[in-house]
């Protein structure tokens, strides 16, 4: 009856071995530890590596098995071999990326890439003549929306121009002016433009240079001998202002001769030079020194051209 029962039990272990693929090997037998499964980590269930234990296969982060899974149980077999020993393959996804960040008004993304992977970052900018409102630059973000929204572009006007003295404005007159937008100043008749009667509007909302209306000049000695637009006059002879930076060229002298001293006429004021004294003269003496200087005068070296 014993004898039965354990070939019985035998006959029943070979049967159940067959069916599961193993060999039929004793229950002492036992599979080789540890086992080295690439990119994975091994563990025994029970502690031991007998015929029938099992360990576990846990794939690393970012790997997984054929067929998509990332653990798997293995069994010793009676082969002395484990079940399972594939290995774990890297995940590749799909690289996440951002829709095409919003278009901008009267502006535009300087990045004109046609796909936008997280960590990507666009500018944005303004037209010229629009002022940027908001974030200037946006990133791509893991969870693959943009960062900051959409800024705006504010388009950019100039205030009223201001008055300038002695001058008055050639242009319709408003409360904004566009970028670009141009008005022109005339000075009065008796005053001299300093700079260009055009103004413009800038694109940072601020106007171009303003002219200046300059005052013209009086020669200070009227009973003087001058050199002015070329020509040697008596200063009562110019019976209109010096223009705004033009010249007079006086005349002062030394012990034997006379020599040329210039003054710029600058707003209004037309200064005598340092060196010239004693050559103001009466009315008499004007008359008495035009008829002399129509003959002979007594000049310095390289004076001539003036007579």
């Amino acid at each position: 009856m014993w004898y039965f029962n354990l070939k019985t039990w035998v006959l029943r272990d070979f049967l159940k071995t067959r069916r599961s693929g193993a060999s039929f090997i004793g229950r002492a037998r036992s599979c080789p530890w540890p086992v080295n499964i690439d990119n994975a980590e091994t563990k025994l269930i029970k502690g031991t590596r007998n015929f029938g234990d099992q360990i576990s296969v846990d794939c690393h982060p970012g790997f997984k098995m054929a067929r998509g899974r990332v653990k798997a149980l293995s069994h010793c077999q009676g082969d002395r071999k484990w079940s399972v020993t594939a290995s774990c393959y890297a995940i590749h996804d799909p690289v996440k990326s951002c829709d095409a960040p919003p278009s901008l008004e009267n502006g535009y993304v300087s990045n004109k890439a046609s796909s936008f992977s997280v960590g990507t970052s666009v500018h944005y900018q303004c037209n010229l003549g629009f002022a940027l409102e908001g974030h200037a630059v946006t990133e791509c973000m893991e969870n693959t929306s943009w960062s900051h929204p959409s800024p705006t572009c504010r388009e950019i006007f100039c205030p009223p121009p201001p008055e300038v003295n002695g001058a008055y404005l050639v242009a319709v007159q408003k409360s904004e002016y566009t970028v670009f937008e141009e008005i022109n100043y005339l000075c009065d008749k008796t005053l001299d433009m300093d700079g260009t009667h055009s103004v413009t509007c800038e694109p940072n909302g601020n106007w171009s240079v303003f002219p200046i209306c300059r005052v013209r000049c009086n020669i200070p000695a009227q009973r003087s001998r001058v050199i002015y637009n070329g020509k040697k006059l008596w200063a009562t002879e110019i019976t209109i202002p010096v223009h705004h930076l033009e010249t007079v060229t006086f005349f002062c002298k030394n012990e034997t001769c006379s020599y040329p001293a210039t003054s710029w006429c600058f707003d209004g004021t037309l200064s005598l030079p340092q060196c010239y004294e004693g050559n103001i003269f009466t009315l008499l003496e004007v008359k008495i020194l035009r008829r002399l200087l129509r003959t002979h005068s007594n000049v310095c070296y390289g004076e001539n051209r003036f007579l």
